[in-house]
């Protein structure tokens, strides 16, 4: 529904300029904002629009990948985009986001205290949560009765043909190495021969590779199982309860979509003010209730129903092995590689 992983584009940010006229020119009235296809409701937009009097051009993009390819080819100057956490970390690196003005954020004050210490931006200075969620397994229990606890119970031989996973390279890579009991991140040249033949063995077993919209084919009874988003699972249980979501015993993939200001932005003013319209609790709650992921904002948390809050995919009970994803650097081209050539042998 919302994204594929982008990999490789980050290792060569340090390389890339901006053309001087690609940049129009500050507009105090408009926003440039680039983010995930599906995922920010037009409601929240346009009543921005109205409260603010700053016009919105809200472009989507499907990947990571995409959206920096288009950031950094200079075509067009975007005032706001919304990175997943690894890929911030990137950026900050490459020193191609703005330091956030936090004096100018007053409901940053909202955010759950434990969106701060991690490893992208352990003090939220160039990045704003917007929204989090996990990697797990949907089950449609009225199909599937054998127990699913994790990757190796999905990817066996009798599911064959049953099966939709995300279209991702690097997602697709840390399900392989959790079940070797290796950290996710732990990505480099030797650990890559040593999924290889696990996924050897999954991958010709796979019906579906959809990032955009795994449920769709869950809903439509073209599969039985995957390995999808959590926002979808949400959606799939919401639709019907047979739909059960697990997260892997193996460990899972906690993701964070975030909001942030490319260095150099025109109209950052006005993204600083989009940022904290989304960070009041009546804003934020009108997004979880249209993109049921787990949302960051303490605050909005508290206004959520109580169906909401029970939904398992959304907030996954108990404490669950969870990593966040880091930058990988040029190990991002070998794991594109060997997906690639493992899709193309199984002939998926």
């Amino acid at each position: 529904m919302r994204r594929g992983l982008g990999l490789v584009i980050a290792i060569a940010l340090a390389a890339v300029h901006l053309p001087a006229g690609a940049r129009p020119a500050a507009a105090a009235d408009s926003l440039n904002l680039f983010g995930w296809s599906e995922y920010i409701p037009q409601v929240v937009i346009d009543e921005f629009t109205e409260e603010s009097g700053i016009e919105v051009n809200y472009e989507m993009y499907a990947s990571n990948e995409e959206m920096l390819a288009k950031l950094f080819s200079g075509a067009t100057k975007y005032d706001l985009i919304q990175p997943s956490e690894y890929v911030v970390e990137a950026l900050v690196k490459e020193g191609k986001l703005e330091k956030l003005d936090k004096a100018k954020l007053p409901n940053m004050k909202n955010i759950a205290p434990d969106y701060f210490g991690l490893p992208h931006d352990p003090q939220l200075d160039y990045s704003v949560p917007y929204m989090s969620g996990t990697v797990g397994v949907v089950i449609n229990t009225a199909k599937i009765t054998d127990p699913v606890t994790g990757y190796a119970d999905v990817f066996q031989e009798k599911y064959k043909g049953r099966i939709v996973v995300l279209d991702d390279a690097l997602e697709i890579v840390t399900w392989a190495l959790h079940v070797l009991g290796l950290p996710p991140n732990d990505v480099n040249k030797e650990s890559l021969e040593k999924v290889k033949p696990i996924l050897q063995k999954w991958l010709p077993l796979v019906k579906v590779y959809d990032s955009d919209s795994p449920k769709t084919a869950l809903l439509n009874g073209d599969v039985d199982l995957g390995v999808v988003w959590s926002g979808e699972a949400a959606l799939l249980y919401n639709e019907d309860k047979k739909f059960k979501y697990v997260l892997p015993k193996e460990g899972a993939h906690r993701f964070i979509d975030n909001l942030s200001i490319p260095k150099g932005a025109p109209n950052s003013d006005a993204a600083l003010k989009f940022i904290d319209y989304i960070l009041k609790p009546e804003v934020s709650v009108k997004i979880s209730a249209e993109f049921p992921y787990t949302n960051p904002n303490a605050a909005a948390r508290k206004l959520l129903t109580p169906a909401e809050r029970d939904n398992p995919a959304s907030y996954p009970p108990g404490n669950p092995k969870l990593d966040t994803f880091r930058d990988i650097g040029a190990n991002a081209v070998l794991v594109d590689k060997l997906i690639t050539d493992l899709k193309a042998q199984s002939g998926t």
